[in-house]
């Protein structure tokens, strides 16, 4: 290709093709030195609404220095041909790297969603909306260190609340279901996009495949979210959770921010550090684990006479199994038997500073057996005694009087303070019977021989909010 664009800039090969343009790798004899120069596509320089666009684009992504985009240097035109020169990475794409190496390390996936999730939330603080996150546009250079590149269809906050009609843009495997149908994309849809590509990398694969534009965006509208610990078991709670609030189907539900991403992924590798197996080849299992059931004693059988006996041993073992559950004073039930607790609502009461409630609606999602779900308190920036609260509990109903000897509690949220107490009513009072205790991902508490019907996880120390991903009771 022996061509010259401005008199300056020598194409040399085509590296990428796209919707809207084609990018090519240029010398630039000026600087003596390579450069990337993406040309709008001819059917779009015809069209006066696209070359507007992409000029006043040009302008705002020009204005993004940041070391984790990739910088524009110049923009011009020649012979109606609208075009954009950047700096040139010589390396892979993100899309490359997972479709050679597939699934990727724990601690990889989380570094590299921090420098793209910086990059876009930098762009955001510029006003500035990607609107088309995908691994495609994320550049891998020798340092092996992301760069977000291609904002042709990037679009100011300020036009965000405009829709354009019969028109949708962006690559079908990562748009916002919003996106796709065609109405206000923000901030929001980039987050949306952005937990497609983090669910992609743990994963290898798009969360729905498909063949055509269409089939695949109508998956992201319709379709469930895919379970991302099906697919990949031993990623940690913290980080599943994440992905799966950021592909919410209504952007309500994802995180607020982009910010707010960034913050949940450096805590999450927080998480990993302070594992002595984290390192950065190591694949963290998920702290999941199912209650198991104990098994009630049995007395051992005698060979001789066997089927004489069998009567009179299941007469045994029932006499046995009722005589081993019962305390020495002969009262209690079965301790043997695995108790069904239920999320109910929150412990907040007024008389120790609270309000009466704290995400009451989402109390079951503690007991649903998905830990990727959560029920949640709300967010303090001190400890609670500072703000005059003595705690915030969450209520598990047992569904009759029973007596457990342990209550087992997982979190995504590890580091906060809590003990468990009981009552036979769901409005109190609740007496503690089992010790205070600092709550990492997996925490089990003995208790104390107490019969009664209800539960409480009361959490008495707190410095941001905390999340009660299962509890089980055995």
């Amino acid at each position: 290709m022996d061509e010259r664009i401005a008199e300056r800039y020598e194409l040399r090969n085509v590296v990428g093709t796209g919707g809207m343009a084609s990018v090519y790798r240029a010398y630039d004899t000026l600087l003596e030195r390579n450069v990337a120069l993406k040309i709008l596509h001819e059917h779009f320089s015809e069209d006066d609404e696209y070359v507007e666009r992409f000029r006043r684009e040009a302008r705002a992504a020009a204005q993004l220095s940041h070391p984790g985009i990739v910088t524009v240097i110049d923009r011009g035109e020649e012979d109606g041909r609208q075009f954009i020169v950047f700096e040139y990475v010589d390396g892979e794409t993100l899309k490359e790297l997972v479709g050679r190496t597939g699934p990727m390390p724990i601690r990889r996936v989380i570094e590299l969603g921090l420098e793209i999730g910086r990059a876009i939330a930098f762009a955001h603080e510029q006003g500035l909306v990607h609107r088309d996150v995908k691994p495609q546009n994320v550049l891998l250079g020798a340092d092996e260190r992301a760069k977000v590149t291609d904002f042709g269809i990037a679009r100011s906050l300020d036009a965000v609340g405009r829709t354009e009609t019969g028109t949708v843009l962006g690559t079908s495997h990562y748009i916002a279901p919003e996106q796709a149908r065609g109405e206000r994309v923000d901030a929001q849809t980039d987050v949306y996009s952005f937990g497609v590509v983090l669910y992609e990398l743990l994963v290898g694969d798009v969360p729905y495949p498909g063949d055509n534009f269409l089939t695949v965006a109508m998956k992201h509208v319709n379709e469930p979210i895919p379970s991302l610990l099906e697919r990949r078991p031993d990623c940690p709670l913290r980080l599943a959770g994440l992905v799966e609030r950021a592909m919410a189907k209504e952007p309500g539900g994802r995180p607020a921010s982009m910010d707010e991403v960034v913050s949940e992924l450096e805590a999450c590798l927080a998480d990993l550090d302070s594992r002595p197996d984290g390192d950065s080849t190591m694949i963290v299992k998920s702290p999941v684990i199912k209650a198991s059931r104990p098994r009630a004693s049995r007395p051992k059988r005698d060979r001789r006479g066997l089927v004489v006996l069998l009567p009179l041993l299941a007469v045994a073992a029932a006499a046995a199994a009722f005589f081993i559950t019962r305390d020495e004073d002969g009262s209690g039930t079965s301790a043997a038997t695995s108790v069904r607790l239920r999320g109910i609502g929150a412990y907040d009461p007024p008389s120790g500073g609270g309000d009466g409630e704290e995400h009451d609606d989402e109390a079951g999602l503690a007991t649903d057996g998905d830990p990727a779900t959560f029920w949640r308190t709300e967010n303090y920036r001190a400890p609670l005694g500072l703000i005059g609260k003595k705690g915030v509990g969450l209520i598990l109903d047992a569904g009759a009087v029973s007596e457990p000897s342990r209550i087992r509690v997982t979190t995504d949220t590890p580091g906060f303070t809590a003990e468990i107490r009981s009552g036979n009513s769901s409005a109190g009072p609740f007496e503690r019977i089992g010790d205070s205790k600092t709550v990492g991902a997996t925490t089990t508490w003995p208790l104390d021989s107490v019969e009664s019907r209800y539960y409480v996880l009361w959490i008495t120390e707190l410095d941001g909010n905390a999340h009660v991903n299962e509890v089980k009771a055995s």
